[in-house]
């Protein structure tokens, strides 16, 4: 087995460009560079390192005993820590996707096109050790007292609009879900919400699975929301809903003074991006 995967970092906001693949898995193939043999497998993943070049010829994915890896030239994909990057059976979605990302890297390696790789990394590689989990749970918590969804303006008009739109309705799940008191705020200064508030909700995080938490993860440093990051995991909103309130002010900006190219439309899609590689982590297949 070849380690592939050191340069790549669990990074919340690199840039990616994943699309969802619903076709069965299957053994892809490739056009680029000849296969490596098994004792020169270490120097070519330095040369990988090193160059980003592509070097292996086949992408496929393995169903094992116990569970299912993505493979090039028949070897597993391991992990930036050096664990073989194993899926459970219900996360052939995911399988599927990453190995959809490795194909579709040409001569050039992106790792920035690489989300599902990183995000599933990051579920395997830290969010089973429990030090490493709490701390996790202990910075999203964190992000309960300047949730992005939580500090509203009284202007201009299509920002309130927004607000009302996206952000009312989630506040409302969030508030008669978990049954917990939720503070909304007219400045940036000096708020938090209740110590029931996040005790529950720290509850919440400790009940989730490592794939559930590393998705929880992604979603709250993308859109700086803790609330809807939540609501993504608890499949209360999808990916699309998720960006859409995060993007609130952005698309009141929009609204008003037209879209900056390369600017905002990097981002519309970027966000998308991060999102979906999130929900399609959390996505069980029978």
């Amino acid at each position: 087995m070849c380690s592939i995967l050191s340069w790549v970092r669990p990074s919340l906001v690199s840039r990616t460009s994943a699309r969802t693949c619903w076709a069965a898995p299957r053994t892809l193939t490739v056009r680029l560079y000849t296969t490596v043999s098994q004792d020169a497998a270490h120097s070519e993943t330095n040369r990988a390192q090193n160059t980003l070049k592509r070097f292996w010829k086949t992408v496929g994915i393995d169903s094992r005993i116990d569970g299912i890896a993505v493979t090039l030239d028949k070897r597993a994909l391991k992990t930036p820590s050096g664990h073989t990057l194993l899926l459970p059976e219900n996360k052939r979605l995911a399988a599927t996707l990453i190995a959809n990302e490795w194909e579709n890297q040409e001569t050039l390696l992106k790792p920035h096109a690489l989300p599902m790789t990183s995000v599933a990394s990051r579920a395997i590689d830290t969010l089973h050790d429990e030090e490493t989990r709490s701390e996790v749970q202990e910075a999203l918590l964190n992000y309960l007292d300047t949730d992005t969804i939580c500090f509203h303006h009284d202007d201009p008009e299509p920002l309130v609009k927004l607000q009302r739109e996206h952000w009312d309705p989630l506040l409302q799940w969030a508030r008669s879900t978990f049954e917990i008191e939720i503070h909304v705020h007219r400045s940036v200064l000096f708020h938090s919400q209740p110590e029931r508030t996040r005790q529950v909700l720290n509850s919440v995080l400790t009940r989730m699975d490592p794939w559930e938490m590393a998705a929880m993860e992604r979603v709250t440093y993308v859109t700086k929301s803790f609330l809807i990051a939540l609501a993504l995991v608890k499949r209360h909103l999808t990916a699309e809903q998720a960006a859409l309130a995060a993007q609130v002010e952005v698309a009141s900006q929009v609204e008003r003074w037209g879209e900056v190219e390369d600017s905002h439309d990097v981002d519309y899609h970027d966000v998308r991006r991060q999102l979906g590689s999130a929900a399609c982590l959390i996505a069980n297949m029978p």
